[in-house]
């Protein structure tokens, strides 16, 4: 069966006091659990186009994505999914659970400097859903809204489901890493390559099929200077959040999904 996950993760345990929603805009089952940090723990189930809030602390500095095609009864770790994978099982681990990429990010870190939240969809991972970051408040949306995976370029597409339909993107830092070259990489920013001089977006490989496709989102490590990577909002206006996946422009998973019969997985 496809599936798809959430994983939250967060560094911060105090007095939750803002909202975020996941909101399943897809055509399909999105499977998840409800309780513990910071308001519930790491999965709940939604049927589709459907929304569940949940409150965040103030100072909250987390992320959530999506894993698919997993199976949690035979193998609950990070290889229990085709991407997005993470140590735990259905619920990931809070502290470890970082996903397999590729994997889609949508990233916070709220009360950041110059007392703002900052936030962003996130390719640097490698890409395996459509996401947009909605907000309350008037703020930016950061975004990537259209499927990566049919055109992925060259070795950067995959994995696969059951069908040959390409599940995901990987970036060009994940493809090095899996051929043991990530140690010193410009496409990974590493080594000699690590800081915004020697790391910039003419030396990753295929960054602008990322950052065309997907302008409002983070395409490689450095990607501030192109000014629509990272987002930011006072964070005196409290803001509630809303990621949503699968969003109004992202016909082309809709479709094939919907077509498929395939019922997905989701767990935050």
């Amino acid at each position: 069966m496809n599936s798809l996950v959430l994983f939250l993760a967060m560094t911060t345990i105090v007095v939750a006091d803002r909202t975020i929603t996941v909101s399943n805009a897809c055509p399909f089952t999105l499977f998840t659990s409800s309780g513990g940090r910071p308001s519930q723990a790491t999965g709940w189930t939604a049927a589709p186009h459907t929304k569940h809030s949940f409150k965040a602390p103030n100072d909250w500095d987390g992320r959530v994505w999506g894993r698919r095609n997993c199976d949690f009864s035979k193998n609950p770790g990070p290889n229990s999914c085709l991407d997005g994978g993470c140590n735990g099982g259905l619920e990931c681990d809070p502290t470890t659970g970082t996903g397999v990429p590729p994997a889609t990010l949508a990233e916070f870190k709220f009360k950041g400097a110059g007392n703002k939240d900052y936030y962003d969809v996130s390719l640097v991972d490698g890409y395996n859903l459509p996401m947009r970051i909605d907000n309350n408040v008037g703020c930016g949306i950061p975004s990537c809204p259209v499927d990566l995976g049919p055109k992925c370029p060259g070795d950067q597409k995959g994995p696969f489901d059951k069908n040959g339909f390409p599940v995901g993107c990987k970036s060009a830092c994940t493809v090095d890493a899996l051929n043991g070259h990530a140690a010193n990489s410009p496409n990974c920013c590493s080594g000699t390559h690590n800081t915004p001089a020697t790391c910039p977006a003419s030396g990753v490989r295929n960054y602008h099929y990322f950052k065309d496709n997907c302008p409002n989102a983070y395409a490689f490590a450095y990607d501030e200077p192109s000014g629509t990577a990272l987002w930011s909002c006072p964070s005196d206006k409290n803001a509630a959040y809303t990621i949503t996946f699968c969003p109004p422009n992202a016909k082309a998973i809709e479709e094939q999904m919907w077509e498929s019969g395939d019922q997905i997985p989701l767990v935050l």
